[in-house]
């Protein structure tokens, strides 16, 4: 697989949210087979781990999102569950990094306490879909600052795009939006 292919034409915004996603529907999705692997492993420019399954695609059809496993093949504990592979998107969520929106972000954590009980439940949920995958982690760690800080807005993107279960992701989305992309980012057809 190779990066950034040539497209006659890009879309204004590759990444939608899906109205489908849901946890059950993160859940029912099938580990993804070598070629599609490789096309992880472009998108993220390192081998995929954690068994992927595709979660959500973007508008040329590739993986946006992925589910992985809570222990990786060696039974080294993983507690992020589901990981951005769309490179324009994880461009710009990296924008929203740099520019400090995890300031704001955690600063109406203290001061929103319907947010922040929002924040919390979906952490909750979070684990608990990650513990039905593949039994708790110890101390059952939150990610990305879950449930009291916000550290990694990816990974709230990516659980929120996944299960539509993320008040920090849906801001990331949102904030983040819309996501254009001149061309696939994987030459699924080359060698």
């Amino acid at each position: 697989m190779t990066a950034h292919a040539g497209s006659p034409r890009g879309l204004a915004d590759a990444v939608q949210r899906d109205p489908r996603a849901s946890y059950q529907r993160a859940a029912d999705a099938e580990p993804v087979g070598a070629r599609e692997a490789a096309v992880i492993s472009a998108q993220l420019g390192r081998p995929a781990r954690g068994g992927p399954a595709v979660v959500h695609r973007c508008g040329f059809g590739l993986p946006t999102v992925v589910r992985v496993e809570p222990r990786l093949e060696d039974g080294t504990p993983f507690p992020t569950t589901f990981w951005l592979t769309c490179p324009a998107l994880r461009s710009r969520v990296g924008t929203l990094e740099a520019d400090h929106a995890m300031v704001g972000l955690n600063q109406r954590l203290a001061d929103d306490p319907q947010f922040a009980e929002a924040y919390a439940a979906a952490h909750d949920r979070y684990v608990a879909f990650r513990d039905d995958l593949g039994g708790s982690l110890a101390g059952d760690p939150g990610v990305g600052g879950m449930p009291r800080h916000i550290k990694c807005l990816h990974v709230h993107a990516a659980h929120h795009l996944a299960t539509g279960d993320n008040p920090v992701g849906a801001w990331t989305v949102d904030a983040a939006s819309p996501v254009p992309c001149p061309a696939p980012c994987v030459d699924v057809d080359a060698p």
